[in-house]
């Protein structure tokens, strides 16, 4: 009988820890949607302002005619055209990062509804614990469903750290690929600057930059992910923001910021880079300190486990 009680509630604790950090990630997602939302919205609005300015100068009007008269309409309508096309797509990387952020709230809120017991069941096994102890006359059997309760929540956090560890490494390799395409961006373009280049080189040089825009939007999702995971890691919920703040979504920032004011590719690239390695520092220390909180509660487990057996062995 001691047995089984101690089995059930040590699942009992695991499913209730589970069903506590899986409501704190409900609520994060739900206001990094909404936050993410609201930008894509402007983003929205900013970009349709773009395309009018793009027909004004296609068209007939007034502003085509005054351009042409001082013999600029080409310039302006480029300008014009790139700009619009950088609104297209700042809200195409928005749309992307929400409709993630989506998957992930909808994930989490099925998972939620799977635990909605788990309370509940908490407090039945904690009543049944009562019902034990009162007509146990064994003082062992306290002492082992206080164990059995402990194990629980440290084999559920210690579930929620692996988690974390995972996405940590899955970030980690994503920004090292975006240092490898920047790597060989910044290549290419020392030698259309200092070298002479050319059209080859040139187009070699964009075509890396567009392979590193990819790997900087892979890499921001598993900081996405990361960040989500590590809210649910107690004493790691302080650090999850600072992930938001150097994300890489300024990756795109650096190059499409003041476009026309500021044309060093060069210059450009260096700031990526690092951004990149700041946030790479910054999973470094991520991991170790999860490192850290693995080998402590696995050392909390091996204890509560000793204590366990020394009390079964007890004659």
């Amino acid at each position: 009988m001691a047995d089984d009680i101690e089995q059930r509630l040590g699942a009992a604790a695991e499913a209730l820890r589970e069903h506590e950090v899986t409501t704190r990630r409900v609520a994060d997602l739900r206001a990094r949607v909404d936050e993410t939302a609201t930008l894509l919205t402007a983003l929205r609005t900013r970009s349709a302002g773009e395309e009018k300015d793009v027909a004004r100068l296609e068209g007939l009007s007034l502003t085509r005619v005054l351009a042409s008269l001082r013999g600029a309409r080409n310039d302006m309508l480029a300008r014009e055209q790139a700009e619009a096309d950088a609104a297209r797509y700042r809200v195409a990387e928005a749309a992307a990062r929400l409709a993630a952020l989506r998957r992930e709230h909808e994930a989490a809120q099925v998972r939620l509804n799977q635990l909605a017991e788990a309370p509940t069941a908490y407090a039945a096994m904690l009543d049944e614990k009562e019902r034990y102890l009162a007509g146990s006359g064994d003082p062992r059997g306290a002492l082992l469903l206080e164990l059995a309760d402990r194990r629980g929540r440290l084999t559920g956090e210690l579930r929620e750290v692996g988690e974390a560890r995972h996405a940590a490494h899955a970030a980690q390799e994503a920004l090292m690929r975006v240092r490898r395409e920047l790597d060989s961006a910044s290549g290419w373009s020392t030698y259309d600057t200092f070298f002479g280049g050319g059209m080859v080189s040139s187009a070699i040089k964009h075509s890396r930059l567009d392979d590193a825009a990819r790997a900087a939007a892979h890499a921001d999702r598993c900081l996405a992910v990361l960040r989500t995971e590590l809210a649910d890691v107690d004493g790691m919920n302080l650090i999850a923001p600072r992930l938001a703040i150097g994300s890489l979504t300024r990756f795109v920032d650096v190059f499409l910021d003041n476009i026309f004011t500021d044309l060093a590719v060069r210059s450009r690239i260096k700031q990526a880079v690092q951004n990149v390695d700041q946030c790479a520092q910054l999973v470094r220390e991520v991991r170790a300190r999860l490192e850290q909180r693995a080998d402590q509660a696995r050392a909390a487990l091996a204890t509560i486990e000793a204590e366990r057996h020394q009390l079964l062995n007890v004659r």
